[in-house]
């Protein structure tokens, strides 16, 4: 994987369309960091995830000047090829977030599991892209 930068800067490559590549280098800058597809499914990928990680803003739980994502494509023993994509810290790579996407053995098509309960059951579910972006642009409740 190349030096990671904030997810802020994703989000304008996106939406400038950098990543619309289907070049493998393009991919790669874009997050791609194992993939089990088609070379030439990576771009498609990217868009529909891109699309997600375009609309986190500052303030929720992801910090998008302090954090990077990244693109993974699975491919479990017993199941179909499934995406996710992470959010990791620039200053050490951990990982704060894992969002499944339609993976075969999750209930809902968004799964997210996180470094706050030590990635044991997932953080948030369900079926709507729309509900996860609102999910993860609201900040943790203060108890």
């Amino acid at each position: 994987m190349n030096k990671p930068y904030p997810i802020k800067y994703f989000q304008v490559n996106y939406l400038m369309g950098i990543y619309e590549s289907n070049e493998v280098g393009k991919q790669i800058d874009a997050g791609w960091y194992d993939w089990f597809c088609k070379d030439s499914s990576l771009a498609n990928k990217t868009k529909r995830m891109g699309s997600i990680v375009s609309q986190i803003k500052r303030g929720g739980k992801v910090d998008i000047d302090n954090c990077y994502v990244w693109f993974k494509n699975n491919c479990p023993v017993s199941y179909p090829l499934y995406d996710d994509f992470r959010f990791a810290s620039i200053e050490n790579s951990e990982v704060e977030f894992t969002t499944r996407i339609n993976c075969g053995y999750e209930k809902h098509r968004y799964v997210v599991y996180g470094r706050k309960n030590g990635f044991d059951v997932p953080l948030f579910e369900s079926d709507s892209s729309r509900e996860l972006v609102k999910w993860f642009n609201t900040p943790w409740e203060v108890k």
